[in-house]
């Protein structure tokens, strides 16, 4: 007999989540289906009047420590693995005086769901499913003869597969029941191994698990030509209120755009994003403020961009930028009359961020490479003035700092090489991403002429230092007051002497700020 014409006759039933399971139950059931089943799982079958052995009638043995050991028996692992096609395990099998078990339905205590609850660390182990696993494993293993079921998504193709199959279920649907839980165990794994990484501070361990469920699949990718999903948390910090549906590229903006806007605690801030760099960061008294100064910054590169802010979004605001073309508008809430209005262009996107949960997320980085994954914790320490070193002889005066202090924050979130001339709350003009750092400077200043913007004693933030004197002497001949830039060039000396021979002040971080 092939696997294809065995017959379910024997399910073994161990369920946390019991949705559906009583109407999964009595259709098996009025299959011919014999049930065995656990604990809460027996309780809730037989509440419903079916007839369920349980499993301590079939091992001879009671659950014990609390239900932590009740199905690692052989009576119950040899009619999981037994292989039918084998005489020899059949014979053996059946000299325990064992059955098999054609169908396995189990799903895992909810260790995931216990670990967002911020659940003291001995109920997430009481929540470490142990019989679960190893059952599950076991069945998937010989998906040839026992069925799998992991979740209960499934239950109402197994039923139909049955009915069309004379209680049969095809090879190839069980293969794939094995595949998925495979997955499964090894997701739910990698949440405990994470965790107990995190218990331990322990960063980059030996082994990396991911553990991302699939959140989404995306039309395409970053183009047209290329398949693409969204794997982890991301809808659990940023929650979408309106419009057509999200791109990949938009998730990479949306994520870069809040990264920025969230570096400004102390005042309203806006930000607008084309393809992960800014073309604007300002601040203000009111978020209406903030977005003019950003959207001067350059109105050209605005033109579908992502319009991101740190504050509740309010009607003169959200009045303001309706007039504009904007892909996607970002904020931590929206008043009720503001929703409404950016709600008339039907394919805006309308998205609402939890700040605490996107700092909180902001640990570890993983970029993905040929062969392999690079991880690197997040970007976000910013030294405070006072661990810096004034490297000329001109001190920066406190306005000054105000901008240098500014411009170095945004710095952090522009595309190397990058170059940012700012006022003490409005960027001028953004150079991003040149091979040379020099022709960012050149591109900033070209871009700030091109929107009429004055630079004269504007700041300027460098991500990292100048190899030579003639970065900063373009960035002099913009109209540059001051500068900051982390330093620790062979050429330091020069550069330093360039800038006190030009009268500017130039600060030193000792921290650099690469973004590749």
């Amino acid at each position: 007999m092939s696997p294809n014409q065995h017959p379910i006759r024997r399910a073994l039933i161990s369920v946390s989540d019991k949705s559906g399971i009583i109407e999964f139950a009595k259709s098996l059931s009025e299959m011919g289906v014999e049930l065995i089943s656990t604990g809460g799982t027996h309780n809730v079958l037989t509440g419903a009047g079916l007839n369920v052995k349980n499993v301590s009638d079939v091992t001879g043995f009671p659950e014990i420590m609390n239900g932590r050991v009740k199905t690692l028996h052989p009576a119950i692992h040899t009619g999981l693995l037994a292989d039918l096609g084998n005489d020899s395990h059949v014979e053996q099998m059946k000299g325990h005086r064992y059955s098999s078990i054609d169908m396995l339905v189990v799903n895992l205590y909810p260790f995931e769901q216990t670990l967002k609850q911020n659940a003291e660390h001995s109920v997430l182990i009481e929540n470490i499913d142990i019989g679960g696993p190893a059952m599950l494993r076991a069945a998937a293993k010989n998906y040839r003869w026992t069925v799998v079921v992991s979740s209960p998504e499934k239950y109402a193709e197994i039923i139909s597969q049955m009915k069309e199959n004379n209680n049969c279920i095809p090879l190839d649907y069980r293969k794939n029941l094995a595949r998925e839980t495979f997955s499964l165990t090894s997701f739910y794994d990698s949440m405990i191994a994470n965790y107990f990484n995190s218990e331990l501070n322990i960063d980059y361990p030996e082994k990396l698990n991911l553990g991302f469920s699939k959140a989404s699949e995306l039309r395409y990718g970053e183009n047209p030509s290329q398949s693409a999903s969204l794997y982890g948390d991301f809808f659990e910090i940023y929650e979408k209120l309106h419009g057509k549906e999200l791109s990949y590229n938009n998730i990479v903006d949306i994520d870069a755009a809040c990264k920025l806007v969230i570096e400004f605690e102390e005042s309203p801030a806006c930000a607008i994003i084309k393809h992960t760099n800014p073309s604007g960061v300002g601040l203000g008294d009111t978020l209406s403020a903030a977005y003019h100064k950003a959207f001067a910054s350059d109105n050209v590169s605005a033109f579908g961009g992502i319009f991101a802010f740190n504050r509740k979004l309010d009607l003169k605001t959200a009045t303001v930028i309706h007039k504009i073309f904007s892909e996607l508008i970002i904020a931590p809430d929206y008043d009720d009359d503001a929703l409404e209005l950016l709600k008339h262009k039907r394919d805006r996107r309308l998205m609402r961020m939890d700040i605490t949960k996107l700092q909180n997320a902001m640990k570890i980085d993983y970029k993905s490479i040929s062969g392999g994954m690079l991880a690197q914790d997040h970007d976000k320490e910013l030294l405070d003035k006072d661990k810096m070193r004034v490297a000329t002889d001109l001190q920066p005066s406190d306005q000054q700092w105000k901008a240098l202090m500014f411009a170095w924050r945004v710095a952090k979130h522009v595309k190397s090489n990058a170059i940012i001339y700012t006022s003490s709350d409005r960027t001028l003009g953004i150079g991003a991403g040149q091979m040379s750092r020099i022709d960012s400077a050149r591109i900033a200043a070209s871009k700030a002429k091109e929107m009429g913007l004055d630079l004269k004693d504007c700041a300027v933030a460098s991500d990292a230092f100048f190899p030579f004197a003639d970065g900063l002497l373009q960035c002099v001949e913009a109209g540059a007051s001051c500068l900051i830039q982390p330093g620790g060039s062979v050429r330091d000396e020069e550069v330093i002497r360039a800038a006190d021979e030009n009268n500017i002040a130039m600060v030193f971080t000792g921290m650099r700020h690469f973004k590749h």
